[in-house]
């Protein structure tokens, strides 16, 4: 997710400390547990291949099919897996980025990094492995949002207010825990990402029409440095997708 130069206050975060695997003080255990488990059956487990990247990473764009492949659960959790948050966090910075997803690096797993300021340093550097949502609070907010998968694009999203989540951290300790305004926001934005959601699908049709020509831009630029034809075509798109829900975990 990208900023949308949004405030934030730290001291919403202070109940949280445990949660934390990269601060600007140490690298204390990421943490939080699930009433449904921690993992889907049906989730494939990632090999350690899947898990191999080079640094710098780059920011996948769409309509790049990489966004839309299924992500694999994360089983090994090893100095690689804590090199690849690292990495993430350092493509999120230098994009002006507040959250990032595995997939938009181009590697298909379960993982998500965020720091709801936006700044190295400062704020609190989270990081998710294999995250599932518990619940969503039913009160609803909008608010404008951006994508670094979107370079340029932001218009407004409704989402959940608050979320209770359940994760694994990098060591592979489970841990639960509730996040609400913006953090709960760049959760669910990425958490998005790791199910192949788009933040424009969130959108109202009225909304997704002011960005459609840029999003039709995006797949003029996907064709002509690719050469082969855009994977999506935003204006053959069906109004809503049945599949894009608050209740999916």
């Amino acid at each position: 997710m990208q900023s949308c130069n949004q405030t934030f206050s730290r001291n919403r975060l202070t109940s949280l400390d445990r949660v934390y695997f990269f601060t600007n003080r140490s690298l204390p255990p990421l943490c939080a547990v699930s009433k449904i488990g921690f993992s889907a059956a049906k989730d494939e487990a990632a090999s350690p291949g899947d898990i191999e990247f080079e640094a710098p990473l780059k920011i996948v764009e769409y309509p790049d099919p990489k966004l839309r492949a299924k992500n694999k659960r994360i089983v090994s959790f090893d100095d690689n897996l804590k090199s690849l948050a690292r990495e993430m966090f350092d493509v999120m910075y230098k994009t002006n980025g507040i959250g990032l997803s595995a997939p938009q690096v181009g590697i298909d797993v379960q993982l998500m990094v965020f720091n709801p300021v936006g700044e190295s340093g400062e704020g609190e550097e989270i990081v998710l492995v294999n995250p599932r949502v518990s619940k969503y609070s039913k009160k609803l907010s909008i608010l404008n949002e951006g994508c670094l998968s979107f370079p340029g694009i932001y218009a407004d999203v409704k989402r959940p207010e608050s979320v209770k989540i359940d994760a694994r951290d990098v060591n592979g300790n489970r841990f639960s825990f509730s996040l609400d305004g913006l953090p709960a926001r760049v959760f669910q934005h990425e958490f998005d990402h790791l199910q192949g959601i788009l933040f424009f699908e969130r959108m109202t049709e009225e909304v997704l029409g002011n960005i459609r020509e840029q999003l039709q831009a995006l797949e003029m630029k996907y064709e002509q440095l690719t050469g082969v034809p855009s994977p999506e075509k935003i204006q053959n798109r069906r109004e809503r997708r049945n599949a894009v829900g608050f209740g999916k975990s």
